[in-house]
């Protein structure tokens, strides 16, 4: 699972995912990507899954880059907790995704595994996903 290995607030406001992504909108490393429609928080479980599922089905060929990285805590106060005494602790981690941001990338394989790999992470995201190539999204340098 990823978390920070140290943060220097423990606890965060939640704040507002409106707007588009303006950073992490193109494919950078690899040749296909997943690209996300809808903003979300997106957790750390939810990413491990989505990692396991394309790598299991690309059976170690290629290269998978996760583009994500789960630094928001969410916290939670503890089951049958009466109102007030201050804020829960930190329960766990998401990731702030909005509509246009490049979560998962892929190269080494062809086409159309990449394209199945893509299918079945995105039955692990909680998001409305599309899947895009290099050059749809002018990802060159």
């Amino acid at each position: 699972m990823l978390l920070p290995k140290r943060v220097k607030y423990r606890r965060q406001q939640r704040g507002r995912m409106t707007g588009k992504a303006t950073r992490g909108n193109t494919i950078s490393h690899g040749q296909y990507g997943l690209q996300a429609q809808e903003p979300a928080w997106i957790t750390s479980n939810q990413i491990e899954a989505a990692r396991i599922a394309m790598t299991r089905y690309i059976k170690r060929g290629g290269q998978v880059w996760i583009k994500i990285f789960p630094d928001k805590p969410v916290t939670q106060k503890p089951a049958e907790t009466r109102m007030g005494k201050g804020k829960g602790s930190p329960d766990h981690w998401v990731c702030v995704v909005k509509p246009g941001r490049v979560m998962f990338e892929i190269a080494g394989v062809s086409e159309e595994i990449a394209r199945e790999a893509m299918r079945l992470a995105m039955h692990k995201l909680p998001i409305k996903c599309k899947f895009v190539i290099k050059e749809e999204i002018g990802g060159e340098q």
